[in-house]
């Protein structure tokens, strides 16, 4: 086996093509400053043998608690230790280990730094042994993964051109901001001009259940409308319970699930229809499929998602999607949102993606590109 010798950790401030906002607050737009705690941080993990292997993350503070900073001080100095003891394919091994040092408290620890170490060990295993990374999770069942648009918090004109210009993808996420009268109109616009194609929800935590139930109240006629995702805060299990007793439409659970466990608590709870499973929040590739499971043995539909992910991880998440059955396109929002992506290799036609099939994640990655926009992290 080829151990690991070398890890090398890069921020990147990717530039966003579009302005997007979330319920839980501002994700990038073309004219805003490089944003430190925004940026990506991609991982080179280097064998023995010289066989590298990339991982990607986007630190985003809006949505989850580590930032830029905090992942590369974990990865440099507490998870590049364990890896300088192991090869690419002791992906167990290495998230025993890191749960061990980066002891979790109610869910798993630091999830997005080690999810970006977890594709990078992905990617050099299967370089190693010479098969796409699917074929180490078991094999793909589809070749293609259909799209879903991402429509983010704006005013009604903003949202009509953003659905306009998606017109290619299969479905529509349409992101909600707590404000009724805004949210109305956006999902009424978004509705219109999507035509019949099903619409996502996602409040990003936004919401009550009491403004949960008039903003469907005021919606009921939008009979294309599938779910609403993640209304209530995400530590508020019981309320994502009470908003399931009050509406007429699944409710999905994300920021509330980041692991296997969370999901069996939110289950045991009555508290989700379906679960949005993102590689990032699960820590890696296969605790992404370990949720996947967990909601699969109960009858909890399956949806997929990313966090603008620049090519590595987008990459990842196609091979871990290739496998499972969706109940919508998955909104992996990264070619959509971003100005360029940083890999070559990944073929998009008409919002639908094929899943690479070279080894490892199927993707070149511009290195030279990387390592001339990376930026200095102030706990340097």
């Amino acid at each position: 086996m080829s151990r690991i010798t070398q890890v090398e950790v890069f921020a990147v401030a990717v530039p966003f093509a579009r302005r997007f906002v979330l319920g839980s607050g501002a994700v990038g737009s073309p004219d805003a400053a490089p944003d430190q705690a925004g940026a990506v941080i991609f991982v080179k993990l280097t064998t023995e043998d010289g066989v590298v292997g990339w991982g990607e993350q986007r630190a985003l503070p809006s949505w989850s608690y580590e930032t830029a900073e905090t992942m590369a001080v974990v990865i440099r100095r507490h998870l590049a230790p364990i890896l300088l003891e192991l090869t690419p394919f002791d992906v167990e091994l290495f998230h025993q280990r890191a749960a061990k040092r980066l002891s979790p408290a109610v869910s798993n620890g630091f999830p997005f730094a080690r999810a970006a170490v977890d594709v990078a060990m992905h990617d050099a295993a299967g370089k190693l042994a010479g098969v796409p990374v699917h074929a180490l999770l078991g094999g793909k069942i589809y070749d293609e993964i259909p799209l879903c648009s991402a429509i983010g918090v704006g005013d009604q004109e903003t949202v009509r051109q953003h659905a306009l210009q998606s017109s290619d993808y299969a479905a529509y996420k349409v992101k909600i901001g707590g404000d009724l009268d805004a949210d109305t109109a956006a999902i009424e616009t978004v509705a219109e001009v999507a035509d019949g194609k099903p619409l996502w929800l996602d409040a990003n935590q936004s919401y009550r259940p009491a403004a949960l139930k008039q903003l469907r109240d005021r919606t009921a006629h939008i009979r294309t409308i599938h779910c609403v995702e993640q209304p209530v805060p995400s530590t508020d299990t019981l309320a994502m319970q009470r908003v399931r007793e009050l509406i007429d439409l699944p409710v999905a659970i994300d920021e509330g699930s980041f692991s296997a466990q969370d999901l069996a608590r939110a289950i045991r709870l009555n508290a989700a229809d379906l679960v949005v499973v993102k590689v990032c929040k699960s820590g890696g590739l296969r605790n992404a499929l370990k949720t996947a499971q967990t909601a699969l043995a109960v009858g909890v539909e399956l949806l997929a998602s990313g966090l603008t992910d620049c090519g590595v991880a987008f990459a990842a998440a196609l091979h871990v999607f290739s496998q499972l059955e969706l109940a919508l396109p998955a909104e992996l929002n990264g070619p959509e949102l971003l100005t360029d992506l940083y890999v070559d290799g990944l073929s998009i036609t008409k919002a639908v993606a094929t899943v690479p099939t070279a080894p490892g994640l199927g993707v070149e990655v511009d290195e030279e590109r990387i390592r001339a926009e990376s930026i200095d992290l102030l706990y340097r």
